[in-house]
């Protein structure tokens, strides 16, 4: 039994648990394709291309949701002995959850490495 999507998925959606069901394919059929075997695998992760309804879904067709954008304005959070100073970036690179990515700091124009948070902001400094 293999998860395939129900409906059409496009790239950039995130996948959630009822656009799938499970179908059954032979055992063999695993060996000749890199295809994921388990729905929770999708769920709350973000289609890299279309997945058509019924076909078994690559390995790498699926990403884990972006939560920066490389060239978008971003929060950069820099928080060190007590001292939080916020500001704002432009990534250099998309990024996911706790990521680090390198991001410019509009102000300073200077480059600087930072992870990803929950909420899309870029933490930096002392954590």
């Amino acid at each position: 039994m293999l998860p395939v999507p129900t409906v059409t998925i496009y790239a950039g959606d995130i996948i959630k648990e009822s656009m799938l069901r499970l179908q059954a394919y032979p055992e063999t059929f695993k060996a000749r394709a890199a295809v994921i075997d388990a729905p929770l695998a999708m769920v709350g992760r973000s289609a890299r291309r279309m997945l058509l309804p019924g076909e078994p879904v690559p390995v790498n067709a699926v990403d884990d949701p972006r939560l920066v954008s490389r060239g978008a304005p971003t929060q950069i959070v820099f928080e060190e002995n007590g001292l939080f100073i916020t500001t704002v970036g432009s990534p250099l690179q998309n990024g996911g959850l706790g990521e680090l990515i390198r991001i410019r700091n509009s102000d300073t124009g200077r480059i600087i490495l930072g992870t990803v948070m929950a909420d899309g902001r870029v933490r930096t400094g002392d954590r």
